[in-house]
């Protein structure tokens, strides 16, 4: 069988020669059944047995000299070597029952799959990854099946290299056969590379679907454990597409924005340019503060109202706010506002939360002060953490009204030459389009922060470059597009106004290598060391400039009556992707 090899210059061809090693010699260690002149299998049993009988011997003795009050130290010759041979048999088994021993009486394959050769070669993988991480994603086949992947150097270095996967194998006919779930490959291997291999081709067995064209090489699973996604099987590639400069406050951004839909990262930058021409647009932060609201339930309507006076008298915050802010050193609650519904009471709380997004912040901090309300309400029945009052993920009046997050409001004066030479269009036009579509239009339609021709879609693919949470685009996108012309009617005013702007710059996806290059690229990765909350505040800014720029240049394309062609030009392909080849 010949093995195919990769790299970045041209394949590689290994002969057919190629010599077959098990992984402890491809990591320079010998294999400890080529070390034992016994069998694998016999040895482990013959230091089993050996472990126990002087366990025995030894506890035998022992109870003995203690019956007979003879002191524990005092040992003759059969006691010297039986502790002997228990401690070889104990460093033994310590080093193999883990490994050999478990393999060799449950994971032990069967004869036809030692002996088939063609098994082996399509159960070939590679446990240990090159230094040089080539990604796959090209027409290249990711699945466990696979052939390895080195790149050119290797092969010129080292001679070919075969691994047999026989333990993979059975692990994946466990998990096609339902007796080992696919959710704890991880915290059983200890290899997320691996964990994430199995599971794809148990998958694919499973449903007789191929996986081929989603990648798996090229990613960092262990960054994602236990805090970004479970049971992987590889990843979906986006393009990320760069809009600007953008030029705001002052100071020039290049917007990364991962989007699949055509036209967007264009139009998009053509609102920046227009932007900067124009003398750049300038943005506020109006408020900061992240809300839970959870909703708890009395035996009465009064009790409920009792605990609502209770909390919202301002003699009693101090003491709420001391406890609410041990849950962090960035969190500081700023208010609680309460909602009655019969017997049940809703408690809107709000807090800073420095460069995180904070949900899990506020969360902690809530969850204190329901615990101390516990001792001067103990009939007080907490129903949930959340009762959807905060509002998260759904479209809500009261984000709309209240906020969420950060509220932020931005600007910009356009020139009337720009607005002809660059966006095609007149300072009429836009005014006139702006009050009937966004305005007029949104509310016939009973729009619920929804004033604006497409917010939502910069909004979205920002998002995703810098790893906030793509679900937050709901109420992030409440955003209300105003228009005016000024200077005597020769230039045009145009502003966003976005109240619940939910994003941070530390913790969930931003931490990610491609999530935190974009976050990067905007100055705003991680947490500001001097002053905390400075970063995630920009980085809203951002947003809301770049939606600024979105706005302006969609709003335009549909005043010239050019959405159409643009859309045929751009968002358009005679390709099949899906035949392209590497």
């Amino acid at each position: 069988m010949e093995a195919r090899w990769r790299s970045s210059a041209k394949p590689v061809q290994a002969p057919k020669t190629t010599k077959t090693v098990s992984f402890e010699e491809v990591s320079g260690k010998a294999s400890s059944s080529e070390a034992l002149p016994l069998s694998l299998h016999l040895t482990n049993a013959v230091f089993f047995s050996l472990f126990f009988s002087v366990v025995y011997f030894l506890l035998s003795r022992w109870r003995e000299k203690i019956r007979t009050s003879t002191p524990l130290h005092l040992v003759n010759l059969s006691e010297i070597v039986a502790i002997f041979a228990f401690i070889a048999s104990f460093v033994y088994l310590l080093g193999f029952f883990g490994i050999d021993f478990v393999q060799s009486l449950i994971l032990r394959p069967s004869t036809d799959l030692w002996n088939s050769e063609d098994e082996e070669e399509n159960e070939a993988l590679l446990r240990k990854e090159d230094a040089r991480k080539i990604p796959c994603g090209q027409a290249l086949d990711c699945s466990v099946t696979s052939a390895p992947i080195i790149s050119a150097q290797k092969v010129v270095d080292e001679k070919p290299v075969k691994l047999t996967t026989e333990e993979d194998e059975e692990i994946i006919k466990a998990i096609v056969a339902g007796t080992t779930p696919s959710y704890s490959l991880e915290s059983k291997l200890g290899d997320c590379k691996r964990a994430a291999s199995i599971r794809r081709e148990a998958l694919g067995r499973i449903t007789g679907k191929s996986l081929s064209g989603l990648p798996l090489d090229g990613f960092d699973y262990e960054s994602i454990l236990g805090q970004c996604c479970e049971m992987p099987i590889g990843y979906v590639q986006i393009p990320v597409g760069i809009a600007g400069p953008l030029l705001l406050n002052g100071k020039e951004y290049s917007v990364p924005m991962a989007t699949t839909e055509g036209c967007l990262v264009a139009s998009t930058n053509r609102g920046c340019k227009a932007i900067h021409l124009s003398g750049g647009a300038s943005s506020v932060l109006l408020k900061d503060g992240m809300t839970r609201a959870p909703v708890v339930r009395f035996g009465t309507a009064k009790r409920a109202v009792d605990l609502k006076f209770y909390l919202e008298d301002p003699e009693n915050f101090e003491t709420l706010a001391v406890v609410f802010n041990r849950s962090s050193r960035f969190a500081r609650l700023q208010g609680i506002k309460c909602v009655i519904a019969g017997k049940n009471l809703y408690l809107r709380f709000t807090c800073s939360t420095g460069d995180a997004m904070g949900m899990n912040m506020v969360s902690k901090g809530v969850q204190n002060v329901l615990d101390f309300l516990q001792t001067d309400f103990p009939d007080m029945d907490v129903i949930g953490i959340s009762g959807n009052l905060c509002s998260d993920k759904k479209p809500a009046a009261v984000n709309w009204i209240e906020g969420r997050g950060k509220s932020v409001v931005c600007e910009a004066i356009i020139k009337g030459d720009v607005v002809r030479k660059v966006l095609k269009t007149s300072v009429e036009s836009l005014v006139e389009l702006n009050m009937l579509k966004n305005l007029t239009g949104s509310a016939m339609a009973g729009a619920l922060g929804g004033f604006n021709a497409h917010a939502s879609n910069i909004v979205s693919a920002v998002y995703i470059a810098t790893g906030q949470d793509p679900a937050q685009n709901i109420e992030s996108s409440h955003c209300i597009t105003m228009m005016e012309a000024v200077n005597e009617g020769n230039d045009l005013h145009i502003s966003v106004t976005m109240p619940s702007i939910e994003v941070g710059t530390v913790g969930g996806g931003t931490q990610l290598a491609s999530q935190s290059a974009c976050l990067n690229l905007l100055g705003v990765k991680g947490a500001s060391q001097e002053s905390p909350g400075a970063n995630s505040r920009r980085l809203a800014t951002i947003v809301a400039g770049a939606v600024l720029a979105g706005e302006l240049s969609l709003m335009s394309a549909l005043a010239a009556g050019q959405l159409v062609k643009s859309h045929m030009k751009y968002n358009r392909s005679s390709k099949d992707v899906s035949k392209t080849s590497s």
